[in-house]
């Protein structure tokens, strides 16, 4: 066992401002010279790219549900060893999302919270707010507070007196009303890390405000877990088998980073290549994974690297292995129709088009029992992940053949030769033993 300070960042609500304070204090911990792991609990793609962008480090993934107890525990454990600090972000309100909430992560891995307590438009009331949060499940009860938006001095002396006399959690520090900082956002969320949407200038900004009305040193005194468990050996790293190319650029961001290493450690050489930029795949691969992002956005330069279309399609027709989810599905369509009913051709290896939505087209967790083989291995293998995606699809023909059946009753995983294809991005730490059935067929 090692002393490694480390704890979950839980927020009240969505939007109380958990991604502005943990940005905060792996810029401020950063800025004392400590090594900072960042994590994110739950399936979110963009909070990880800006802890990233912060610490300089990959943040990880910490889901029950989605990739199992026993995987989110060994990553997070194998992950902390070398790190000063760890730091995880928390998902929407601390109690929401049932087993991916981050109460039920804070249980499972003995990890306290800070609470992140937006008082505006309040006052003495903040209190009975955070006493609730202290009650729910006593277990979990936060070991800290941190208070958004404070108003003045008053307001703060108002809130703190209340807190002081009602609720346990200490007071480690408040964020001014007044910081100017925000996340530039789009229909999807937040922009990614991938786009810099942080300028040197606002991470100076809020590194200096949380360095200097947060109390960092109590923080490390307090939050220091006595429950890093060294034992996880670094991982062997199997013989090299096969070459596999990743797509990643601007329009194809959104990969869980476990997946990749999971391929790394079962054998995969990975090759990363932009359907953006690129007018080739890279030589003397075996398999591609073109993952999710934001294909919509740069539909007309995609559609534009005629070279790079052809070159995936001259792949699939020579019956080469291509795994697609999302983003990387619909580049894999006739093309994508915007919501102005604009067209942009893709490979067209799928025959249908991809539709944006104005709303929200499909969010939740999904899972998987595949009904026929496939590359990831028999009929009835069970993989776990998230679906999030503004588009649709037109109804795909009948002679493209479907092999998921997902738990919210509809079918997909679209197959046509070589090639699986479809909205939900799969964790593959809830069942590794796909990765080892994708790298065999790849050989």
């Amino acid at each position: 066992m090692n002393n490694i300070p480390s704890f979950i960042i839980a927020g009240t609500s969505s939007g109380s401002g958990k991604t502005t304070v943990a940005l905060g204090l792996m810029a401020a911990f950063k800025a004392r010279g400590l090594q900072v792991q960042p994590y994110k609990c739950g399936p979110d793609f963009i909070d990880p790219g800006l802890h990233k962008l912060i610490t300089g480090t990959v943040s990880r993934n910490l889901d029950l549900w989605m990739s199992g107890e026993k995987f989110t525990r060994q990553c997070f454990h194998e992950n902390l060893q070398g790190a000063d600090i760890g730091i995880i972000e928390g998902v929407m309100g601390m109690f929401d999302g049932g087993k991916s909430s981050s109460a039920s992560l804070a249980l499972a891995m003995k990890i306290d919270t800070i609470l992140v307590l937006d008082v505006r438009s309040t006052a003495e009331s903040a209190a009975a707010m955070l006493k609730g949060f202290e009650v729910l499940d006593p277990r979990v009860a936060p070991k800290g507070v941190i208070l958004n938006r404070v108003a003045s001095d008053r307001h703060l002396q108002l809130v703190s007196d209340a807190i002081k006399k009602h609720c346990r959690a200490e007071i480690l520090g408040y964020i001014p009303r007044t910081l100017e900082f925000s996340i530039p956002s789009r229909h999807l969320g937040l922009l990614t890390g991938d786009e810099a949407p942080l300028s040197a200038d606002a991470i100076h900004i809020l590194t200096e405000t949380v360095t200097e009305h947060v109390d960092l040193n109590r923080i490390l005194q307090l939050f220091t877990l006595d429950q890093v468990d060294q034992s996880y050996p670094a991982p062997e790293q199997e013989k090299t088998v096969c070459r596999i190319a990743i797509a990643r650029d601007k329009a194809f961001c959104f990969y869980y980073e476990d997946n990749l290493d999971l391929l790394r450690k079962n054998g995969a050489e990975l090759c990363f290549f932009s359907p953006l930029l690129d007018s080739t795949l890279p030589e003397n691969i075996d398999g591609l994974y073109l993952g999710g992002g934001y294909p919509e956005l740069y539909a007309k330069e995609l559609s534009a690297n005629h070279s790079m279309l052809q070159a995936i399609k001259n792949w699939v027709e020579n019956d080469g292995t291509i795994y697609a989810e999302c983003g990387g599905f619909m580049y894999l369509t006739e093309g994508i129709v915007g919501t102005t009913n604009t067209f942009h051709p893709m490979a067209d290896i799928f025959p249908v088009k991809a539709h944006m939505q104005k709303k929200r087209a499909s969010l939740g967790y999904r899972e998987v029992t595949t009904s026929a083989h496939s590359f990831f291995g028999p009929p009835g293998t069970l993989l776990r992940g998230h679906e999030f995606h503004y588009s649709n699809i037109d109804r795909m023909p009948d002679h493209i053949k479907r092999i998921y059946q997902l738990n919210n009753g509809s079918q997909e995983g679209y197959c046509y030769k070589n090639v699986l294809g479809g909205y939900m991005h799969h964790h593959f730490g809830f069942n590794p033993q796909v990765v080892k059935e994708f790298i065999n067929h790849c050989q």
